[in-house]
């Protein structure tokens, strides 16, 4: 008996968390708060990565390698375009669950207006860099004359429509600052499934629809994730959240605007800096031909998929420190930090177990090329090794954000990755033996340092005291 209770217990737990019945998370169990933070969480961020490698899985069907590089080279110059975004979204989480914690209702809501403002014009700009440039950015990253012919229309879709990617960050942060991440979930499912319908419809076509190719994919990623902010801002505009906006309310407020931008500028050059490193990586691998960035392209994006997820429960452990600081109750912040540590680094230390093993009939699902996924198998397994140290330095960092201490982790991310990983990168890959297993190794090695340095700092306490 007891242990069908306990069923029906988790049922209705599950159930509770993706309708989002809860919204405050300062009171109770820290481990139900957890979950109940986490799985909308995850699966958000399932659902984000999901995009990836449907585009990714469709596009490898094109048997073009040349294809399968430009969707690689290009998510490597869209790093900036996703560093602002989550630069953004730290800042929107911090300010808004502190004010949620502090049962600031009316200032959760102003910091959602003043997050819309920032992400219109940011978006625009980027907008315009992607119509003129894009043929540009890709020569950049060192892709060839065949890459370009065939991907460049592919980056021309992503930059110009990088609104949608934008403000379905945004407006998701602001959910989750909220506590209310199932709202988050749900848009992103929506956005995926409209996404995976019309992968092959535009890429291969279908009776009227002509084929586009890899610019197809990107098509129908800009259609799917732009459904998507519908939804959201639905939802911000006809309540279902404690965040409501009206249209004679949506005034600019600059005193707010600037705290955003305060708390956003450590969270975006965090981003920028770890990105940029991506980019030089990408550039490195470039070196060893289409294949060796095509195998690396596709292990990236599943890296990715297995990453995100756990994101979800680092966006959960950055929603209760932010909450339980506004509240007052800074040692159930760090409780909920150490906990969600934990989980995430057994979870990640079981998926290490999977690419060990598995990578090679995993990359078998994206590619028939043998060369790629030869250098795709060994970028899942030395990769992977990291997993278990990078459990804790994701969550963490993340801890530090909802704190409002975006320059700890700010600093961890320069000199983790552009001062060691991609100078040791380099060296391994090319005055070395290894070749393109030492970025591989590069990568574990820099990741487990990252993880270790925000242990000790994160212990010191000092993010305790930050003020928001």
């Amino acid at each position: 008996m007891n242990f069908m209770n306990r069923i029906r217990e988790t049922i209705s737990l599950v159930l509770a968390a993706l309708r989002g019945e809860e919204l405050n998370f300062t009171e109770g169990g820290i481990n139900r708060a957890i979950f109940m933070l986490s799985l909308p969480m995850i699966l958000e961020m399932a659902m984000e990565s999901l995009f990836a490698v449907v585009d990714i899985y469709f596009v490898g069907r094109l048997q073009d390698s040349h294809a399968v590089a430009a969707v690689g080279l290009t998510e490597s110059t869209l790093a900036l375009l996703y560093s602002l975004a989550w630069g953004l979204s730290a800042g929107a989480t911090a300010l808004v669950s502190r004010r949620v914690g502090e049962k600031d209702f009316k200032g959760a809501s102003v910091a959602a207006v003043q997050v819309l403002y920032a992400g219109a014009g940011i978006s625009l700009v980027l907008s315009l860099v992607g119509l003129f440039f894009h043929k540009d950015l890709l020569r950049l990253m060192g892709a060839s004359s065949e890459v370009i012919a065939v991907g460049s229309g592919y980056t021309a879709w992503m930059w110009v429509g990088n609104a949608s990617v934008m403000f379905l960050f945004l407006i998701n942060a602001v959910f989750r600052g909220a506590g209310n991440a199932a709202i988050a979930m749900r848009s992103l499912w929506l956005a995926n499934i409209i996404n995976m319908v019309l992968d092959p419809l535009l890429i291969f076509g279908w009776g009227s629809i002509p084929a586009m190719g890899v610019e197809g994919a990107a098509i129908a990623t800009n259609i799917g994730r732009s459904v998507g902010v519908l939804y959201q801002l639905y939802f911000l505009f006809n309540g279902g959240s404690l965040i409501k906006l009206a249209f004679d309310k949506l005034k600019p407020d600059f005193r707010v605007m600037m705290s955003l931008i305060t708390l956003s500028a450590g969270g975006t050059m965090q981003n920028i800096i770890a990105s940029a490193s991506w980019v030089f990586l990408a550039r490195i691998m470039a070196g060893f031909g289409s294949s060796a960035v095509a195998g690396y392209t596709i292990a990236i994006r599943v890296i990715i998929f297995t990453i995100l997820p756990s994101w979800g429960m680092a966006n959960a452990a950055a929603t209760l420190v932010g909450q339980n600081l506004g509240a007052g109750k800074p040692e159930r912040a760090e409780q909920s930090v150490w906990k969600a540590g934990f989980y995430n680094m057994v979870f990640l230390f079981l998926i290490m177990f999977v690419f060990l093993f598995l990578s090679e009939p995993i990359l078998l699902f994206f590619t028939n090329d043998i060369s790629s996924i030869q250098y795709g198998t060994r970028c899942l397994q030395i990769v992977s090794l990291g997993y278990a140290f990078y459990g804790y330095g994701m969550i963490l960092s993340q801890a530090f954000n909802g704190a409002g201490d975006t320059r700890t982790p700010l600093y961890l991310n320069l000199f983790g990755y552009w001062f060691f990983q991609v100078p040791l990168a380099y060296v391994l890959a090319y005055q070395t033996f290894l070749q393109s297993n030492g970025v591989f190794a590069a990568i574990a090695i820099a990741e487990s340092a990252v993880a270790v340095a925000a242990i000790f700092l994160f212990r010191r306490g000092k993010w305790k005291q930050v003020k928001v």
